[in-house]
């Protein structure tokens, strides 16, 4: 059957409608919404990938170090003070020759005494009290140097203030002592110095009890030039206090005389 010209166009109408609606449905499907224009449909997209890119590796915080608790510094020794720690120093100052009687725990007169002379020795301030710098004397082993260099000599240091027992030429023992303050004074409506003076004696006299001279009282004595004398006194402060003599402590002097560390005839320096 021959189709009139009116069937033709409409035939070739309805087939271009079909074409166009597949056109637009293609381009919708494939359109991402991210461009104002759309790419040809025969192009190859060269863009980028939007996936998100994986983060930069980083250096993980160091792990947290625990907090170092400070260290106290121990307490301070000083006189009234008991214990372990007191035994130590008794026994350490024994040891490097500083007479302080019996290590019995108890920080009493004695162990002052024997403070005095290794803060003297040690050139440090002489309060009797073992701190820090006094701990550190005590660790090194300071001693005092004598000035002999055979004999048995007695050594009396106006400078530092103390009492060596000497045996050729090695301080056996120290002790804290006293001289003359070179202070004036009065006896008898006359004006005198409070001086010991420096030389080379002998031990000459002494006397086994208190002595009362006519300015104090003197404990056992040992006199080596002319009416001065090593003697035990109640008062024996870290300094030069007498007047003229060289004090020690009672116990100390009382040490002496037992041990006869200072007979008759000995030789004293004084200097």
């Amino acid at each position: 059957m021959i189709e009139g010209k009116e069937g033709i166009v409409v035939r070739k109408a309805l087939a271009f409608a079909v074409a166009v609606a597949a056109v637009t449905t293609f381009a919708t499907a494939c359109d991402s919404g991210g461009s104002d224009t759309a790419a040809p449909a025969n192009s190859i997209s060269t863009a980028p990938s939007t996936a998100p890119s994986a983060p930069a590796e980083t250096t993980p915080p160091p792990a947290e170090q625990p907090t170092e608790q400070p260290t106290e510094a121990p307490e301070r020794l000083r006189s009234g003070a008991k214990g372990d720690r007191v035994v130590a120093l008794q026994k350490r100052l024994a040891e490097l020759g500083y007479w302080n009687g019996k290590a019995d725990g108890t920080f009493g007169g004695q162990t002052t005494q024997a403070v005095y002379a290794l803060q003297k020795a040690a050139g440090l301030s002489r309060d009797g009290v073992v701190g820090p710098k006094t701990e550190k004397a005590l660790d090194q082993g300071v001693r005092p140097k004598a000035r002999s260099r055979s004999g048995y000599v007695i050594e009396i240091s106006k400078k530092r203030q103390l009492l060596m027992l000497v045996k050729d030429g090695e301080v056996t023992q120290a002790f804290n002592t006293s001289t003359g303050s070179y202070e004036r004074y009065e006896q008898e409506g006359a004006t005198h110095v409070a001086a010991t003076p420096s030389g080379k004696f002998t031990v000459s006299r002494q006397i086994d009890g208190w002595r009362n001279a006519p300015l104090g009282l003197l404990w056992r004595p040992k006199y080596f030039n002319g009416g001065i004398a090593v003697h035990g006194a109640n008062s024996v402060p870290p300094y030069a206090a007498s007047h003229g003599c060289a004090r020690l402590s009672i116990a100390a002097m009382n040490y002496l005389w037992s041990n006869d560390k200072i007979p008759l005839k000995t030789k004293v320096w004084v200097y």
